[in-house]
């Protein structure tokens, strides 16, 4: 993975620096008028950014809402700003988020064999499956297949890159009380791949001291869906899976730890609908209202249509009976981390309306203490067509020590009410048309403590060739849930100005 990483990586900063030249060509000869006008951006910008984020909690979604959420995700990404001239300015943005992740490696849980973790696709993104997979029934037999959800497999599910690529081109009118922009954005990881496109509008009003923006974003993504090996087999063969392909030489046992073949999960089928269309309507308004006080307003309307459930999420149903693969000696202990060797089969995944409608409304108060205190405040009321109601806050307390440094403290409070197709693991049924164990789906608060170190030097004494540093931070966060999940993320970046 590292390897990949360091490759993909070197490819975009090749792709970047090739546009950063050609963008300081257009800033440097398209100026050709002699009366100066203050230039929205005055010299190139590079932010070098990297974070790092590690999870764990015990309630995946791939396992049915049980199971580890052990995940180590590493993010780079670099973002330049070119002044084309005086009022256009051209931002793009690139990254590589590269995770591993204990929970996703279930797809395939026994122990990387087969199925859904080296599952590919054809150009007609139809299964296609290499026969050689399963030619050795050595490897086929219960005993050998000790797959549990507390513990990550090895198969291919188990780490994965997303790239991502994002532009940016904006105008300031001559009076600067006018700005619109366009951007464009793409990105891919293996199952998932993503096209937006969109615009916004500001406009400055009361002597700059009043904005209001508008902003319309669409987004076209599509899946590729893999399925847990199980419900993946049993697309393939159908009602005899049980005896073929992977399944061909490999114990299925029933709640009593008896071999069975009535295995048979009818409630699945392949999705039709690879599609995810995203569509929002972004309002804000900011007001300055004295010397020390700045509020502002936002209010968003956002459609979703197409494939919003995730394919791998796995569903079990309180009125079906049990089915595993594994040592049946863990079946008793199968919801808790002792649980080292044995896995229960999925009766369908998880199932989710094709349109979600969604409504975020917030504020901010940021007020001006004195030199060396600045209070910031957000609050978000957040509600959608799916039962959801969310509330966050936050504030941030910057402290100035001089001029160029701060450290800032903050704080972030969330809750949520669950989604009303989320049940627990094993205690949705059947006959329902919608089901969910996502815990993201699921009632819970959380806290997020922060603290973070700033400089900034405008004058940019600290220099590297033709580069000078503008700002550097670091921050770490800890993250906390009601229902276990616990997160550490440390993120920093440095700002050059390229002189």
């Amino acid at each position: 993975m590292w390897m990949q990483l360091i490759k993909n990586m070197k490819t975009v900063i090749r792709i970047l620096f090739l546009t950063m030249w050609i963008g300081t060509g257009f800033a440097q000869t398209d100026n050709t008028s002699n009366e100066y006008k203050k230039r929205v951006l005055e010299n190139t910008e590079v932010d070098l950014l990297m974070s790092l984020y590690k999870q764990d909690g015990e309630n995946s979604a791939v396992g049915g809402g049980v199971g580890t959420e052990e995940l180590t995700d590493i993010t780079p990404t670099i973002l330049i700003s070119l002044p084309l001239n005086d009022d256009d300015v051209l931002t793009i943005d690139a990254g590589i988020s590269a995770y591993t992740s204990a929970s996703s490696s279930n797809i395939n849980p026994f122990n990387g064999n087969s199925g859904a973790s080296s599952q590919g696709f054809n150009s007609e993104n139809e299964f296609e499956d290499d026969d050689d997979e399963y030619e050795d029934d050595d490897h086929r037999n219960s005993s050998s297949q000790l797959g549990t959800p507390w513990l990550a497999s090895t198969g291919a599910s188990r780490s994965d890159q997303l790239v991502t690529f994002h532009v940016n081109f904006s105008h300031s009118s001559e009076d600067r009380n006018f700005i619109w922009a366009s951007n464009l954005s793409v990105s891919n990881e293996y199952d998932y791949s993503s096209f937006g496109f969109g615009g916004d509008l500001t406009k400055l009003f009361n002597e700059k001291n009043t904005e209001f923006g508008i902003k319309a974003l669409i987004y076209l993504d599509k899946w590729q869906p893999i399925y847990p090996t199980e419900l993946h087999e049993y697309s393939l063969y159908g009602d005899n899976f049980l005896s073929q392909g992977y399944f061909s030489g490999v114990n299925v046992i029933n709640q009593s730890g008896s071999v069975t073949s009535n295995y048979l999960p009818t409630d699945f089928n392949v999705i039709e609908n690879r599609s995810r269309n995203s569509y929002s309507l972004s309002f804000f308004l900011s007001q300055i209202l004295s010397k020390r006080v700045q509020a502002s307003l936002f209010f968003d309307l956002v459609r979703q249509e197409g494939l919003l459930s995730t394919p791998y999420h796995r569903i079990y149903f309180a009125d079906k009976a049990n089915y595993y693969i594994g040592d049946a000696g863990y079946i008793p202990v199968y919801t808790t981390p002792e649980n080292l060797g044995v896995f229960q089969l999925a009766d369908d995944i998880e199932r989710l309306p094709s349109t979600r409608f969604k409504v975020p409304i917030g504020a901010r108060l940021n007020y001006y203490l004195n030199e060396t205190f600045v209070l910031r405040t957000y609050y978000r009321y957040y509600m959608d067509d799916w039962g959801l109601n969310a509330h966050t806050a936050n504030i941030d307390l910057p402290v100035r020590f001089g001029p160029k440094f701060s450290v800032i403290p903050s704080y972030r409070f969330y809750a949520q009410n669950a989604v009303k197709y989320y049940a627990p693991y094993e205690t949705h049924l059947s006959t329902e048309e919608y089901y969910t164990s996502d815990p993201d789906l699921a009632k819970f608060n959380s806290n997020q403590y922060s603290l973070a170190l700033n400089y900034n030097d405008i004058f940019n004494k600290i220099k590297i060739s033709r580069l000078g540093l503008k700002n550097a931070n670091i921050k770490y966060s800890h993250y906390s849930r009601s229902d276990g999940l616990k997160a550490d993320i440390v993120s920093f970046g440095l700002k050059f100005i390229i002189q």
